[in-house]
């Protein structure tokens, strides 16, 4: 399964994962390697699964990213 592209995400998934970003105060470099890792198009498990960028981690399951975790947050799921 691949990731769902940014602009292929329901309104209100990206609009929760814009107010997370500004929560979060997640740095542009690592957001930068977010867009990069999306743009790949990487292959996702089915379930939950997480993914870690030094200031955050991104929490999805199957091909949605669902939140962003501060890194000391625990995530469930597969780890990426």
């Amino acid at each position: 399964m691949k990731i769902e592209t940014w602009s292929r995400l329901p309104a209100a998934v990206r609009d929760h994962l814009v107010e997370r970003m500004r929560d979060r105060n997640i740095s542009l470099e690592d957001l930068n390697q977010l867009r990069f890792w999306m743009e790949s198009k990487p292959d996702v498990p089915g379930g939950p699964w997480y993914k870690e960028f030094g200031s955050f981690k991104l929490c999805g399951e199957g091909s949605h990213p669902k939140t962003f975790l501060l890194p000391g947050q625990v995530a469930k799921g597969q780890k990426l």
